[in-house]
């Protein structure tokens, strides 16, 4: 069982940005990789990014592809969603995720999710 915490989120003006880690504990037989979803009230959740358990590959979506980076820090067992250049599009709630590697596109996929956090960009 993986367990997933956001303490990350927060307001930020158009063009700034924001650093939300999914901190995670707990045991995997095998080490997951680790997804980050938005979803808006009424929404389907929708893939933002993905990091390999080795940290060596990563996927964006088009939407923020140039403007948002993943990364690991392994002695912290976490996972960083680099957000730059924020638009007020990118207002959502973001939910990291974890799953058997390889990364997988479909929310379906991953089996242990985080409690999510607001991000919200003002115009």
């Amino acid at each position: 069982e993986v367990q997933l915490v956001e303490p990350g989120g927060g307001l930020v003006q158009a063009g700034g940005s924001l650093r939300p880690p999914c901190a995670a504990s707990g045991s995997s037989r095998d080490v997951p990789s680790i997804a980050w979803f938005r979803q808006a009230p009424g929404n389907e959740r929708e893939g933002v990014s993905c990091i390999s358990s080795n940290g060596r590959s990563t996927y964006h979506a088009d939407s923020v592809k140039g403007r948002f980076t993943t990364s690991t820090d392994n002695a912290k067992n976490a996972v960083y969603l680099q957000m730059t250049s924020l638009k007020p599009e990118d207002t959502d709630v973001y939910l990291c995720a974890a799953a058997p590697p390889p990364c997988r596109s479909k929310s379906d996929d991953y089996s242990y999710w985080g409690q999510g956090v607001q991000v919200t960009v003002s115009s």
